[in-house]
């Protein structure tokens, strides 16, 4: 009973988002952290 008014709150709060939406915006994350990662790939060797 306790997860059926979750989940008509949920439903109310008209806030909701899009699988697709989440997962593309986690995509997007983990492609700017590898870009991160590459733009320091050569740092080691520069002493």
């Amino acid at each position: 009973m306790f997860a059926a008014e979750q989940v008509e709150h949920a439903e109310a709060g008209g806030a909701t988002v899009s699988p697709y939406v989440l997962g593309a915006l986690t995509l997007a994350v983990f492609v700017l952290l590898l870009l991160v990662t590459y733009a320091f790939r050569n740092v080691h060797t520069r002493h």
